[in-house]
């Protein structure tokens, strides 16, 4: 995990820590203005508890960097239409006054406030968001490799099911076949059991033309009798 110090002094350690512009406000409420995306320099300054001159010394020696994340320097029009636009919201929040700059106004946003944070080396809050910072990021390496871990627990299970599943490929197969061939023997059966039925139709008939010519034999009988009884 890289150390306090190593954030202070690396502008790449910082940029990877840039997205976190949540742990501002867990380590203490930041005042935006009106639109909700900007704050001054005295904003920033009471923030950090520590003097505007401070913020604006660590602003002007990292220039480059904070106007990459977001510092802006408003003049001339631009000035105007930012204080007529922040005037309309205050108003709407119900202040009569927005305090305005003479010629020239300097905004940061949360990103660049987070930049300041990282910056920032005699301020008690200052340090207090790079700690949060690198102690989430120590949790976060944490549970990475803990989930590294499973995930290779997971690996070499997966490997042993491979290895059971080609020794039951086998076994599989001959399941198939014997299913295969009980199948056969199955539709075998189904067929004599056909056969056998359209027999036992074909006896049911011939019973019956039996049952007639009986009936028919019996009645000529019963006539002989009668004919014979009369002479």
């Amino acid at each position: 995990m890289p150390s306090e110090a190593a954030l202070l002094e690396s502008r790449a350690l910082r940029g990877e820590q840039m997205g976190r512009v949540d742990v501002l406000d867990k380590v203490k409420s930041l005042v935006m203005l009106p639109d909700g995306i900007h704050v001054r320099t005295e904003d920033v300054a009471r923030y950090f508890e520590v003097s505007t001159e401070a913020v604006k010394k660590v602003t002007q020696r990292h220039r480059a960097e904070v106007e990459e994340n977001g510092l802006i320097l408003l003049r001339g029009s631009e000035l105007r239409l930012f204080h007529r636009d922040m005037l309309s919201l205050w108003k709407g929040a119900g202040v009569e006054s927005y305090p305005q700059a003479a010629t020239q106004l300097t905004l940061y946003t949360r990103r660049t406030v987070l930049n300041i944070a990282m910056l920032l080396r005699d301020s008690d809050i200052a340090r207090c968001v790079r700690t949060y910072l690198l102690d989430a990021e120590e949790s976060l390496r944490t549970q990475y490799a803990s989930l590294d871990r499973r995930v290779t627990r997971i690996e070499s299970c997966l490997t042993g099911v491979g290895s059971a599943l080609q020794e039951l490929g086998p076994v599989l197969v001959r399941m198939s076949e014997r299913l295969d061939s009980l199948d056969r023997k199955v539709e075998l059966t189904h067929q004599v059991v056909g056969a056998m039925s359209l027999r036992l139709t074909d006896v049911r008939q011939d019973v019956a033309r039996l049952d007639g010519r009986l009936d028919s034999f019996a009645r000529q009988l019963k006539d002989l009798r009668r004919r014979s009884g009369q002479r």
